[in-house]
């Protein structure tokens, strides 16, 4: 698609936040299941159902847009998704303490993608005067806004870095 307008971008980028929750969907459950620590795990799991609502919010703005969700692939989440089966989910982490103080910054970095897909989407779409598109895409933006600190208080305040060290 020819990028001429900021409508154009704002469609490249929804294309692009559905692919990178759809990547990340399958690992953060991966995740989920090899964490050790039971909150932990919930918060994973509740993860993936929020990126699950995520895909299912922005399929139906695609829809209305009249564009498919999947003809943009999001390279920065495909790295992003690799490095956390490679450092989340090695065999070469023994100590399941250790592991799950590992995969809590994997599952940050991927939700950091998501925040600044969100964001700027939320931004576009306000310009734009997409009151509607803005409602759906500033409560995914909040939604993951919230698993964000909720991990950061399973790491810090939870216990999973003082287990680990």
């Amino acid at each position: 698609m020819a990028m001429t307008s900021l409508k154009d971008i704002y469609l490249d980028q929804l294309q692009d936040i559905w692919s990178a929750n759809t990547q990340s969907l399958s690992v953060v459950n991966e995740l989920g299941r090899a964490a050790q620590d039971k909150k932990l795990s919930e918060a994973l799991i509740d993860g993936a159902n929020g990126i699950s609502d995520g895909i299912a919010e922005l399929e139906k703005l695609c829809s209305d847009h009249g564009i498919s969700p999947s003809a943009e692939h999001c390279k920065g989440m495909e790295g992003l998704v690799k490095e956390a089966r490679a450092h989340g989910l090695s065999d070469e982490i023994t100590d399941p303490d250790v592991r799950d103080a590992a995969i809590i910054p994997q599952y940050q970095r991927m939700v950091h993608y998501a925040l600044a897909g969100y964001g700027t989407l939320v931004a576009f779409a306000n310009r734009l005067g997409l009151d509607g598109d803005a409602a759906v895409l500033q409560k995914c933006l909040d939604h993951t806004y919230d698993g964000d600190r909720r991990m950061t208080e399973i790491a810090v305040s939870g216990g999973v870095n003082k287990d680990a060290a």
